[in-house]
């Protein structure tokens, strides 16, 4: 069964009555047959068919200010596709989780391709570790052939979508708004660039806000899209959590990036790690867990003579927390300019990473003696 044109209109209009979900849905349409003819049902038919009079206030209260043709034509407007759960574009994934939207808003497109995906969460407010882990494990994860899937958040989520994009991948976000309303407003270019190369999703109508009750039920989409969910960096009480534990349910694996045990941004993941879940400290460990075969593409590296003495010096003095070029110098006793062309080479050698305005991170393991 699909979802026709002529059917369509009720199922968008019935998206704007907040207390009409997935039961209700599947009640109005065994009992009427069709959502154009639950629409045009008395209020006593409504309540008949099992409905609390509650709910029949909001349908009837919906009733006097949509119109459903009119719904659609806006719909179409702003070139977005409506997906019901009978359509066969629909999300397979979705048709697996115990509470699947009734109806999805999509901007961009759904390709067979996407069934290969991992979800990537985390903190709003990564380190400067958690920022580079985020955009590493992303890009090379996309590289491979996986569709990355997250919420357009700031933090993590728009790393992860950004570093797909760059290495040429697919993404495809779900947000907890109308598709017309990006949020957070800073990701309006980014928004646009995953409708290009993938899709934004969202269970909400038009004209949506993103309010903070959205949030937690748009997290089961994410968790239930894909394969697995990775966590790069997350504090205790972090939004993630919610999307860890409905992966939990919908039986998605959980895997997460180890960080330091004095940094609270790290809470969440480390404790996980202790709970069971899978410790990723390579895009190889992710592909692996999750059985998802093809490998990163790995250009060619130039030769380099082995590290000079200046070099050794600098990567035994840096640690995954920042450091300005004048602390390096300071430390180490190499005059700034040296420890600037030092660092640059050392930085296309992949041993260390600029993290912004001359702070550096060790990327590879010190020196040992």
């Amino acid at each position: 069964m699909t979802a026709t044109d002529h059917d369509l209109p009720y199922w968008i209009a019935f998206s704007r009555v907040p207390t009409v979900g997935r039961v209700r849905i599947g009640l109005l349409e065994e009992r009427f047959g069709s959502l154009k003819a639950a629409w045009e049902a008395s209020g006593s038919e409504l309540g008949a068919s099992g409905l609390t009079a509650g709910v029949v206030r909001a349908i009837e209260q919906v009733r006097r200010v949509v119109e459903p043709e009119r719904e659609l034509e806006l719909v179409r407007n702003a070139n977005v596709t409506v997906l019901t759960w009978h359509d066969s574009d629909y999300p397979r994934a979705f048709r697996n989780i115990d509470d699947p939207p009734p109806i999805l808003y999509v901007k961009g497109t759904l390709q067979p391709d996407d069934e290969v995906r991992v979800t990537v969460v985390g903190t709003r407010n990564p380190t400067a570790y958690g920022k580079e882990v985020a955009r590493q494990l992303s890009g090379e994860l996309a590289e491979s052939g996986v569709t990355i899937v997250s919420g357009l958040a700031r933090g993590i989520d728009g790393i992860a979508h950004s570093a797909t994009l760059k290495a040429g991948g697919r993404t495809i976000a779900v947000i907890g708004s109308g598709l017309d309303v990006v949020y957070p407003p800073e990701h309006r270019s980014l928004f646009g660039h995953i409708v290009e190369s993938g899709a934004v999703l969202s269970e909400y109508p038009l004209g949506s806000k993103p309010e903070a009750r959205h949030f937690p039920r748009r997290n089961r989409l994410l968790s239930g899209l894909a394969v697995g969910v990775l966590v790069v960096e997350a504090p205790r009480d972090s939004g993630a959590r919610s999307t860890v534990e409905f992966a939990l349910e919908q039986n998605r694996d959980v895997l997460c990036v180890p960080g330091s045990i004095h940094s609270p941004a790290s809470e969440l993941t480390n404790w996980l790690i202790q709970q069971g879940a899978k410790l990723v400290m390579r895009v190889e460990d992710v592909l692996e867990e999750l059985h998802i075969g093809g490998a990163p593409r790995q250009q060619a590296l130039p030769e380099f003579a082995e590290d000079t003495h200046e070099e050794t010096q600098l990567l035994d003095a840096l640690t995954h927390e920042p450091q300005h070029i004048d602390e390096l110098s300071r430390v180490t006793g190499i005059p700034i300019t040296q420890a600037s062309s030092t660092l640059a080479v050392m930085e296309i050698k992949g041993s260390v990473l600029q993290v912004g305005r001359m702070n550096y991170i060790r990327a590879r393991p010190a020196s040992v003696r």
